[in-house]
């Protein structure tokens, strides 16, 4: 019968990886406050169903 000896030391350290990726590190980073996105967005909103500029009319 063939014992594998390294299962323990692999299964340890896939153990620990899996662990890592199921609880991760708070990411270093900005966060935005709910507010200022719904600011931007409403900003966003009104920009985009404003009607267009009107063009000059041409003499052609």
């Amino acid at each position: 019968m063939v014992t594998d000896r390294t299962a323990p030391i692999e299964t340890t350290a896939l153990t620990t990886e899996v662990e890592g990726l199921l609880s991760p590190e708070e990411p270093d980073g900005v966060f935005r406050d709910t507010r200022e996105c719904g600011d931007g967005l409403l900003l966003a909103a009104l920009l985009l169903i404003s009607p267009p500029t009107p063009r000059p009319k041409t003499d052609h």
